[in-house]
């Protein structure tokens, strides 16, 4: 069982690490001269940050996977995705801007192999 993003398999050790770290009501506080407070708020209908995490310990992903990723990330950098959680929800996302995938390997390989384990990061946003 896997996370899929588009056609490529992320592990499903990779965890969703800021799921409960977003709201989607959205409100600001401001106080008239008066003295009263005005408060705005509204519903956020996209933007939810969807960051997949792997850890020392757990979460591993191939070389070769992230290289993938790394590619995608790069070659269509606003194309929306379908990302497929390996719990079964779906959504709609693109990669996140800035550094949106980001790896390190496990030890210090000379030259790693596709098949060679990485602690990697992967920062999405739903659309």
């Amino acid at each position: 069982m896997f996370h899929t993003l588009g056609a490529l398999q992320i592990p499903r050790g990779m965890v969703w690490s800021d799921e409960f770290g977003w709201s989607r009501v959205e409100k600001s506080l401001e106080y008239s001269v008066t003295g009263a407070a005005l408060i705005d708020a509204g519903v956020r209908l996209a933007g939810r940050p969807i960051t997949l995490q792997g850890e020392v310990e757990a979460g591993w992903i191939r070389r070769g996977a992230l290289t993938a990723l790394q590619a995608l990330a790069d070659s269509d950098p606003t194309g929306e995705h379908a990302l497929v959680l390996a719990d079964g929800r779906t959504f709609t996302v693109q990669f996140a801007p800035g550094l949106a995938v980001e790896g390190k390997p496990v030890a210090r390989p000379e030259l790693p192999v596709e098949s060679y384990p990485y602690v990697a990061t992967v920062r999405l946003i739903t659309v």
